[in-house]
């Protein structure tokens, strides 16, 4: 019995030898529309691509985002991933009534 060739995922692949895959462009076949962006350059009519939906304060609503703010949204998130750039520590609102400690005066681990 001959072995199963490996599954190769090209942008998997590429980023484990240090490549980035290429973000979407307007002519790549993906369903861009006229719409506004609703990322980094402050909703310019445009073409447009859905990047997912975004949750906000118990609601949700459609993302698009035009293709510079895709590249700069993609560079972003590769950049991101070596590091598992993530917070440690939920964040704590400060006690009413109290400042909070300086930085150098935090507690334990997560600053409790």
């Amino acid at each position: 019995m001959l072995p199963e060739p490996p599954i190769v995922i090209p942008g998997v692949a590429g980023f484990a030898r240090g490549d980035v895959p290429d973000p979407p462009a307007t002519d790549d076949g993906n369903a861009w529309v006229d719409g506004f962006c609703r990322l980094h350059c402050g909703q310019q009519w445009t073409r447009v691509l859905w990047i997912g939906p975004a949750h906000v304060a118990g609601a949700q609503a459609p993302m698009y985002a035009c293709g510079p703010c895709i590249r700069e949204l993609q560079e972003r998130v590769w950049r991101s991933i070596p590091f598992n750039d993530e917070p440690s520590c939920p964040a704590q609102p400060a006690p009413q009534g109290r400042e909070p400690r300086p930085a150098g005066l935090q507690r334990g681990r997560c600053g409790r």
